[in-house]
């Protein structure tokens, strides 16, 4: 196996590591937020997600710009790995041995997020620098998202059934070895020291054509957050699942968008990127719609196969993108960029599709949220087209 191939599994071994202790938690979020202190399950369980995703969004970017600015990526991601752990471990420890209030696990976990993201888009952006093809490190950090995704959600849900802190403890534990992998291997960066953050971050902006996939970044994320907390609240109210059914229905989802994402990934450096993210997100928004509509738990979880497939198909294009356009000296600071438009929209997902499904019902948010990626894939096709 060649050294670039084996540089390619650890980091993305980083990446899965990161998303898998970061959905253990998703199934069975109202179990966990009313083990913190919460007394509600909707509003709690929205401002549980939405504390870590704002964090997300002020410090990915600083996060890359820093790692651009050293001409380090892997101790960055140490730190992030390890610090994200002592977060979910004071998460665990709330309760019972630190006694705070729910608003002071908010702070936890604004704290642990601002860390955790840290180790994701820097292992992200290690990925951009070896060699072999956007599409294909893309892919790699895909399936590394995808399988995070598939296997966290049942395991999350089965740990939830033992006790409701069991995923937080599980989820320190895998940050810790994120940490560990992250040491291994040689720097590839080839710049450092050339300009500060604050530079970096500015000039970043002035690349207007990196706006096209941050726009598809955000509405993609958009409904992830939304199957987080809304998708995992439907399935168990609609259809009466416990936190594992409901986080075996979610793997129906995460394991062909995980499985397919490096084919995916590949095939885009060959065929381009415009028809798996455009063509992509039209198919894929009308599914989500079809999800909230249908009247049986298996036609649901027959559509959220196929969301997953088409999910896979747009996600390592769309994050190749970031690659191909931005400058190898900023390329850490583009891919913080992308993950701060993923991770609002995460954000936005968690609170508009709370809102709109407490004020509108389950229907009509997942018809919000779908409609909105269909309607984002026509509006932005003439600007895809034009970097083509």
């Amino acid at each position: 196996m060649a050294e670039a191939d084996r540089e390619r599994i650890a980091l993305a071994a980083v990446v899965f590591a990161v998303l898998f202790a970061q959905v253990l938690l998703y199934p069975g979020v109202p179990d966990l937020v009313a083990a913190l202190g919460a007394t509600t399950a909707l509003d709690a369980s929205t401002y549980f997600l939405a504390a870590e995703f704002a964090a997300f969004i002020a410090f990915a970017g600083p996060w890359g710009a820093a790692s651009d600015r050293l001409g380090k990526r892997r101790p960055l991601i140490v730190v992030g790995a390890v610090g994200g752990a002592v977060g979910y471990v004071a998460l665990a420890a709330a309760p019972a041995v630190l006694d705070v209030t729910f608003r002071g696990v908010l702070v936890l976990r604004a704290v642990q997020g601002a860390l955790t993201i840290g180790a994701f888009s820097l292992g992200m952006a290690a990925l951009t620098d070896l060699p072999g093809g956007h599409g294909r490190n893309m892919g790699a950090a895909g399936i590394a998202i995808g399988s995070g995704t598939a296997l966290g959600a049942p395991l999350g849900g089965q740990l939830t059934e033992v006790d409701p802190l069991a995923p937080l403890v599980v989820a320190a534990g895998v940050l810790l070895v994120a940490g560990a992998l992250a040491t291994r291997g040689p720097e590839r960066v080839d710049v450092g020291g050339r300009e500060s953050v604050r530079e970096a971050l500015s000039e970043l902006a002035a690349t207007p054509s990196l706006l096209v996939p941050f726009t598809f970044g955000f509405i993609d994320r958009l409904s992830a957050g939304f199957f987080a907390l809304v998708g995992t609240l439907y399935f168990r109210t609609a259809f009466g699942l416990s936190a594992g059914e409901t986080g075996l229905v979610l793997a129906l989802f995460f394991g062909p968008f995980a499985l397919l994402q490096y084919p995916f990934g590949v095939l885009s450096d060959k065929v381009g990127r415009v028809l798996p993210i455009a063509g992509g997100s039209l198919a894929y928004g009308l599914v989500v719609v079809a999800v909230g509509q249908v009247p049986t738990v298996e036609l649901a979880a027959g559509l959220m196969v196929l969301v997953g497939v088409l999910g896979a198909a747009m996600s390592p294009a769309t994050m190749a993108l970031v690659t191909d356009l931005a400058p190898t000296e900023r390329r850490g600071a583009a891919i913080g960029g992308f993950n701060v438009a993923g991770s609002a929209g995460f954000l936005a997902g968690v609170v508009v599709g709370g809102f709109v499904a407490d004020a509108y019902g389950y229907p009509e948010a997942f018809l919000t949220v779908g409609g909105a990626e269909a309607a984002i894939a026509v509006i932005a096709l003439p600007a895809l087209l034009a970097l083509r």
